[in-house]
C-alpha cells in the first residue's frame, strides 16, 4: 500500500523517498514537503492504528508552523480502516494540516480530506 501511494505521488511530479527518519513516505515537490504515515494491515483495532499514526505525525511536526510542510495518514480503502480514520476529529487534523488519503486493493488513491 505504501508502494501504491508513494508510486500515486511521483505520478503526481513528487519525489519520493521512503522509510525516512522513522517516516513511511517524505516527498518533495515545488519547495513542499509531505510526511505521510501509512497503516495499512487490518487489525483488531483500527483506531488503535490511526491514533498511532497521527501521533508519528505530530512528533515530525516543526515547533514552528510552517507552509511548506504538510503531512497525511494514508489507509487502506476498506470499511473498517476508512471509519476509523475519519472518526479523527477533522477540525483537529486541519489545523495540523494533515490530509487524509485511502488506497484500494488495486492501488486507486482517493483523497477523503484535507490537501497536500
Amino acid at each position: 500500500m505504501a508502494r501504491a501511494f508513494a508510486g500515486w505521488l511521483s505520478s503526481q511530479g513528487w519525489v519520493v523517498r521512503t522509510e525516512v527518519d522513522f517516516v513511511d513516505i517524505v516527498a518533495e515537490k515545488d519547495g513542499h514537503l509531505l510526511y505521510a504515515e501509512v497503516k495499512g494491515a487490518s487489525t483488531a483495532e483500527p483506531g488503535l492504528d490511526v491514533d498511532t499514526a497521527i501521533g508519528q505525525l505530530v512528533r515530525r511536526m516543526p515547533s514552528e508552523p510552517d507552509q511548506a510542510v504538510s503531512f497525511a495518514l494514508v489507509v487502506r480503502d476498506e470499511r473498517r480502516s476508512v471509519e476509523a480514520a475519519v472518526r479523527a476529529p477533522q477540525r483537529v487534523l486541519d489545523l495540523l494540516g494533515m490530509a487524509l488519503y485511502a488506497v484500494d486493493e488495486d492501488g486507486g488513491v482517493r483523497q477523503l480530506f484535507g490537501r497536500v
